[in-house]
């Protein structure tokens, strides 16, 4: 039985019973079990930001594919768990505090998820004054700091002015050295096999490669630049 199929099924009984979905979040759950929690949160979360238009639209179904990586013979179950999700009337805010408490002692996976948030935010090609304004205040809430906002929005939104220095997280006015190593810290810090080990399920794969091509691409820029701007020998 996929993550999908368990998630719908568990979701669907709550929903059955009237009960707020934010109650799976009562009980910090073991590490083990974090995977599962992880994709619950991201989908409650996301279904807040979401149109209450009642189904599941393509361009959710493509941010899905965004930040997991689902089986074809799962996209039925995904959608549905999507759905359900949807509705429940609890504010985000609720959620996205219980959420925070529930990974208080691994703030790196709420990073994640404020990421996961940010690519079905942009799903559309778009990104609203409030989308941004609801990413902001969870951002808030799980204690992430401006500085680490920007750098996730100047990674993830579409822009022609996408500012590489942004999205590494460094001054424009810092030296080679100092960007490098900056560089390197976010490529260990950001590799696929960081994530599976803080316990997100392995279907994030989609998520970490973005992030990843996102700095590798900041770093490639800073240098190009860098390098145009030497005096000519």
């Amino acid at each position: 039985m996929s993550i999908w199929t368990r998630i719908s099924e568990v979701v669907a009984a709550i929903v059955a019973k009237g009960e707020a979905l934010l109650s799976m979040f009562e009980r910090r759950p073991a590490a083990p079990e974090c995977s599962v929690a992880f994709t619950m949160a991201i989908i409650c979360l996301a279904a807040k930001m979401a149109k209450a238009d009642g189904r599941v639209n393509v361009s959710e179904v493509t941010a899905f594919r965004q930040v997991f990586q689902i089986d074809p013979r799962d996209e039925a179950a995904a959608a549905r768990v999507f759905n359900l999700a949807r509705q429940d009337t609890a504010g985000f805010e609720t959620y996205a505090r219980q959420i925070a408490r529930m990974f208080a002692d691994r703030p790196r996976i709420l990073e994640d998820l404020l990421e996961g948030l940010f690519h079905i935010a942009v799903a559309d090609d778009s990104y609203h004054e409030e989308e941004a304004g609801f990413l902001a205040r969870v951002a808030e809430i799980f204690g992430i700091s401006e500085e680490t906002f920007a750098c996730v929005e100047a990674r993830l939104t579409s822009s022609d002015a996408r500012d590489p220095w942004k999205v590494l997280g460094v001054g424009r006015d810092a030296a080679m050295p100092e960007i490098r190593a900056r560089w390197r810290e976010l490529v260990r810090a950001h590799h696929p096999d960081k994530m599976i080990a803080r316990g997100l399920p392995v279907e994030t794969v989609n998520l970490a490669n973005a992030r990843l091509a996102a700095i590798n691409r900041a770093w490639d820029e800073i240098s190009h630049r860098t390098r145009q701007l030497q005096p000519a020998e």
